[in-house]
């Protein structure tokens, strides 16, 4: 039965992070009905606003990272700004930070000077290396940890220089992991197996821990898993083939009865009953051989045909999508994956998130706030300070 209340109504978050990791957690949090106060420094905010392509002074990007959040701002380095952030905490359920090691402590406002009069407050703190190690202090940048994690290692192909996604992987994978560990933590704290905790999220662990079998090959085999190009290692076939219209598709063909399905479909029965490709440890001894076929009867056809035939013999495989080819898309339109939002009377679209739950589903309840939108309401209705120090706290700039 749908419920009008979201999984996590009633839930308090104080985010004092910025830009990607930090807000992105906070975002996922919001979505699903938390009530994510976002503390800003006065004049611009949180420098995503600016970042990339911008409308009216403020970026596309922030109305899907800053969607139903209330924006306070807020000068953290004033002893004023730092006690008012350390009152709304020690209101809260959640505090998220992703600042380097240290700086909330320089603030006032650690885990350790919260706890003893805020016990249940969960306290997540993303950084690029974590809050113990001899690299703690490091400055952690998402292209940087992808680096170490491993994966920008095996990311490429064999023999040149390993390329990155374009995108800040690492930042948004971080910031899954803090709102997963946030949302156990609320859990543990609710089934009282725990009070509030500090949940220490890095950027290189979060990643690393997308790696799969690559540790234990190494381990137990001493294999180092290379850069593969399109393709998986020791998984045959998997590729990107391009098709007569210059388009590429994905084809995954590399289950035993998928396989000789496939074979079929491209014209080649022969290699369907080929006893040394029945299955994956023969198909890889032949890659070169197997992908040879796939690249020619994929240059005969044009995309749309090639993923037809392929589809209609049950063979996963796909289109290599852009952002234009998302927007058109039955799938994804059927799907609900972008929400609409108004920005100054036009119309916007941003990526709905997931998962979708099915009787206390997240939505999108606004875009983004200005700067400071909150500012007065926040400290009056959450902290009951008067409109005469409110307007004190402007006058001394600790806010807006």
């Amino acid at each position: 039965m749908k419920s009008n209340k979201k999984p996590l109504t009633g839930i308090r978050v104080i985010e004092f992070g910025q830009l990607i990791a930090g807000p992105f957690a906070g975002s996922l949090l919001a979505y699903f009905g938390a009530e994510v106060i976002k503390i800003e420094p006065p004049g611009k905010g949180d420098p995503i606003r600016g970042w990339r392509a911008v409308e009216n002074g403020t970026s596309y990007w922030w109305h899907s990272i800053g969607r139903n959040k209330k924006s306070v701002t807020l000068d953290l380095r004033t002893e004023q700004g730092a006690d008012i952030g350390k009152r709304l905490a020690l209101g809260a359920d959640v505090v998220i930070e992703n600042f380097r090691p240290g700086v909330m402590e320089s603030w006032g406002l650690g885990p350790n000077e919260l706890k003893s009069s805020n016990p249940g407050l969960v306290y997540a703190r993303i950084s690029g290396y974590g809050q113990t190690g001899p690299y703690a202090n490091k400055p952690g940048f998402a292209s940087v940890c992808e680096g170490i994690s491993g994966l920008r290692y095996v990311n490429g192909h064999p023999g040149e220089a390993p390329v990155r996604p374009n995108l800040s992987i690492g930042d948004s994978i971080a910031g899954l992991h803090a709102a997963f560990g946030i949302v156990m933590a609320l859990l543990g704290r609710e089934r009282n197996v725990s009070d509030g905790q500090v949940v220490d999220v890095a950027l290189y662990e979060s990643i690393f821990n997308l790696m799969e079998a690559v540790v234990p090959e190494y381990s137990g085999a001493g294999i180092v898993r290379e850069p593969s190009g399109s393709t998986v290692t020791g998984i045959v076939p998997t590729n990107t083939y391009l098709c007569q219209d210059g388009k590429y598709i994905v084809i995954g063909g590399n289950g035993d009865s998928i396989f000789k399905r496939l074979m079929i479909a491209v014209g080649r029965p022969d290699l369907a009953q080929d006893a040394t490709l029945a299955d994956n440890a023969g198909r890889v001894a032949n890659e070169g051989r197997i992908d040879a076929v796939l690249e020619a009867w994929c240059q005969g056809l044009p995309s749309i045909d090639a993923v037809q035939q392929l589809e209609q013999a049950r063979v996963p495989a796909g289109p290599i999508y852009s952002v234009a080819d998302m927007f058109t898309d039955e799938h994804y339109q059927a799907r609900g994956m972008f929400e609409r939002v108004e920005i100054d009377g036009k119309p916007l679209d941003i990526p709905a998130m997931v998962p979708k739950l099915e009787d206390t589903p997240g939505k999108t309840e606004w875009s983004g706030p200005c700067v400071g939108e909150h500012t007065q309401s926040v400290l009056r209705d959450v902290l009951a300070l008067t409109d005469l120090e409110i307007d004190k706290l402007r006058q001394a700039k600790v806010i807006d």
